[in-house]
């Protein structure tokens, strides 16, 4: 019965603010502490700096960089990755930091073909709060799959993904509308409240499962519609961060981007989020370059594409427009999701561009943890699809998941076969 009077409209008098929590003046954000003087890595460093609205330029001296690609709504191998890569240690109900001054960035995606979506948005936004005391920050890029969200694109959304934003909305309101509280501490309270309310049968098509079945169509669209309180949350992240000498983006940056500005698209983006949509002027549409077409920043595969599928020349022309690109812009090297590695976190173009997406979602490359058996499939068919599927993230697993960037020079971090983190195996590319 809870779920019929569920309120599907912000709280009255409820307003996200879509910047970073702690400001300082001039649009910059310090993290300073006393763990900023200490040394990381054996480098000592100053606090972070961060400049723009949203972060576009992030100065962060002597601090090791990690990078994970697209998490597409997986918890769990979020959570894998975070503490393979030692930043995360999950306790009872509670989730702790533990990369002390490490700068952590996410490459976009984090929604759809998974149905822990706000819980992962929820976790980083709480590990960023923690991080910034140690001297340390989280970052967030923009991905296809936010912009497509809050466009009302829900072709790709897990079944899971609607309740889940049915039951934060429960959540929410027992928080009496406090955004912070709600939003911060739902990581914390999302799996036990998932397994006490259940999920509904994805074939059931009951009149009564049907209503329920709205509720959470009616909630997702409440939260991602243009100026709705998820979507002023993704409004405080950019779509190209620079971090110390390094790029990261979600498909890829190219010179027509830098030429229209980066500071530009990242701003404009972050209005059209917050706008509530009823306005038409210029100010508040979708920039096209950086969020639709095939060489927007989110949506490019130029540089990430396997070079299997591209000939030879295509492949020395990506490699030449990075380093045009990155010439451009004066940084050393750029790194992307979007596009899933089967051979887990590599290079290319001659080692300008790090490819973080491994597909490490159950919805993408990992679906055969939960893959659906169709009548006319054979069993034939059905073996030999798990062979191939569990060779394909065994493959993963024992490549590299995590990219770790320190003294300006990338590592790849991988697990060993046996799930173990005792010793992390490290494969030095440079």
């Amino acid at each position: 019965m809870a779920v019929l009077s569920l309120r599907l409209t912000a709280p009255s008098g409820f307003a996200a603010q879509p910047y970073p929590r702690n400001r300082g003046a001039g649009g910059l954000v310090a993290f300073s502490s006393s763990s900023c003087r200490a040394a990381a890595g054996g480098v000592t460093g100053g606090p972070i700096t961060v400049a723009g609205d949203p972060p576009t330029v992030v100065s962060a001296p002597g601090r090791r960089i990690v990078a994970i690609g697209d998490v597409h709504g997986d918890l769990y191998q979020t959570r894998d990755a975070l503490t393979m890569a030692g930043l995360l240690s999950v306790e009872a109900d509670a989730h702790v930091w533990t990369g002390g001054r490490t700068v952590l960035v996410q490459v976009g995606d984090i929604l759809d073909r998974g149905e822990d979506e706000i819980a992962i948005l929820s976790l980083l936004s709480l590990l960023n709060e923690q991080a910034k005391s140690q001297g340390g920050a989280v970052f967030q890029i923009i991905g296809n799959h936010e912009t497509m969200n809050l466009e009302g694109d829900f072709r790709f959304v897990d079944p899971g993904a609607f309740d889940e934003c049915t039951r934060f909305l429960e959540y929410l309101d027992e928080c009496n509308g406090n955004w912070d509280d709600a939003f911060l501490n739902w990581v914390n309270v999302a799996e036990r409240r998932k397994t006490q309310n259940g999920a509904l049968p994805n074939g059931d098509w009951s009149p009564w499962n049907f209503v329920k079945k709205q509720k959470g169509f009616d909630a997702r669209t409440s939260l991602f519609k243009r100026g709705g309180p998820l979507a002023c949350e993704l409004a405080r992240h950019p779509v190209v961060l620079r971090v110390n000498d390094w790029i990261f983006c979600h498909g890829g940056l190219l010179p027509h981007h830098v030429e229209y500005g980066i500071e530009r698209m990242n701003r404009e983006v972050s209005m059209w989020m917050k706008c509530s949509g009823k306005d038409s002027d210029d100010e508040t549409d979708i920039p096209f370059i950086a969020t639709r077409g095939y060489d927007s920043v989110v949506w490019s595969r130029l540089y990430s594409q396997d070079p299997a599928e591209r000939t030879p020349r295509h492949v020395m022309l990506s490699s030449f427009i990075a380093e045009q690109t990155l010439k451009t812009v004066g940084a050393k090297g750029m790194v992307v999701g979007h596009t899933p590695q089967i051979r887990g976190v590599n290079c290319k173009c001659d080692g300008k561009v790090w490819c973080v997406d491994v597909g490490m979602s159950y919805g993408v490359l990992h679906s055969n943890r939960r893959i659906s058996l169709k009548g006319y499939m054979t069993c034939t068919f059905i073996i030999l699809s798990f062979i191939l599927l569990d060779t394909i993230v065994d493959k993963i697993e024992s490549d590299g998941i995590v990219l770790e960037i320190v003294n300006d020079r990338p590592r790849v971090l991988k697990k060993h076969r046996d799930d173990s983190y005792d010793e992390m195996e490290v494969l030095d590319y440079l």
